[in-house]
């Protein structure tokens, strides 16, 4: 597999405030509505955050630190599937810039430092558009998508 580097970028406008977009990222019990997850921490620099499966084992996909938080406008995470917690390697950076936009913010989503190619490169490259539009959805709806649905076949 390749060493190279890659960064996804995905801004999303949605009908909201920047506080309701960032309580959306940090706060479990609503980024489970939309994401099917958890988003687990106390959200202080230097602290454990954990993406937890909102499902009866309750099991923990993703982890990583707060390296950076300034509620609500932008937090960043280091971030690694839980497997790969323990190489220094496997870990990318996901940044979230909420910016107010007339009466509507953007959100944008950088994720850094992802191996090209990699099997996490390919799952954020399709997880993120689904994610997003998701918690676009349920912030201006309060109706959330279907995050696990796959395409229909021909």
């Amino acid at each position: 597999m390749s060493s190279e580097r890659t960064t996804l970028v995905y801004v999303t406008y949605i009908a909201s405030t920047a506080e309701k977009v960032f309580a959306a990222i940090t706060r479990p019990e609503i980024s489970r509505q939309y994401w099917g997850h958890e988003n687990v921490s106390d959200w202080q620099v230097g602290s454990d955050w954990a993406h937890v499966r909102d499902n009866d084992e309750h099991t923990v996909n993703l982890v990583g630190k707060v390296v950076e938080i300034a509620p609500p406008h932008r937090l960043v995470v280091s971030w690694a599937n839980n497997s790969q917690k323990d190489d220094p390697q496997a870990y990318s950076k996901v940044s979230f810039e909420i910016e107010d936009y007339d009466d509507m913010v953007r959100l944008t989503v950088t994720h850094d430092d992802l191996v090209a190619g990699s099997g996490m490169h390919m799952g954020v490259s399709k997880g993120w558009p689904i994610v997003l539009s998701s918690m676009k959805s349920y912030l201006e709806t309060g109706r959330a998508l279907d995050i696990f649905a796959k395409p229909k076949a021909a």
